[in-house]
């Protein structure tokens, strides 16, 4: 087993000047500045009083979710011999929050949409979402269902 570093730099940017005083006296916004990468603006879920402009850490987890499952989805067809030409996901998460306030994801859908060329396998297609789970960084660090719906089109 080899072990990987990843880094991040995740830096406040929320406070009014008189920093965390009051509850409501600060900005629930923050940056991540990865090194030699573009700065992602960030804020809390809008339904905590977040700007719904900004990314939050509920959308960069399915969004990461997501992403990995597609690469490793276009490593595993090319290696089937499946030539996909489009990749396109509207992934899903529903989460909860108890009376006390805690919050967790209960589940997540996968939905992309893939073009492939006519005549392609679509069930072996199809069968490449089940493989992904044994290889993918992010789903395999998930405590929640992760779950496939994809469709398919023709080049």
């Amino acid at each position: 087993m080899a072990e990987h570093d990843y880094c991040a730099r995740v830096v406040w940017t929320g406070n009014r000047g008189q920093g965390t005083v009051t509850y409501k006296g600060y900005d629930r916004t923050w940056n991540v500045e990865t090194p030699d990468k573009a700065v992602i603006h960030c804020s809390n879920d809008p339904l905590l009083g977040g700007d719904p402009t900004l990314h939050n850490p509920e959308d960069l987890l399915i969004a990461s979710l997501s992403a990995c499952h597609m690469l490793w989805y276009l490593h595993l067809a090319s290696d089937a011999g499946i030539a996909v030409q489009a990749y396109c996901d509207d992934p899903l998460a529903v989460g909860e929050t108890d009376r006390a306030g805690a919050s967790r994801f209960l589940r997540a859908t996968l939905r992309p949409k893939i073009t492939v060329p006519a005549g392609t396998d679509l069930a072996r297609a199809d069968a490449i979402h089940h493989e992904i789970h044994k290889t993918c960084f992010i789903a395999r660090s998930v405590n929640f269902p992760v779950s496939y719906d994809a469709t398919y089109e023709d080049a």
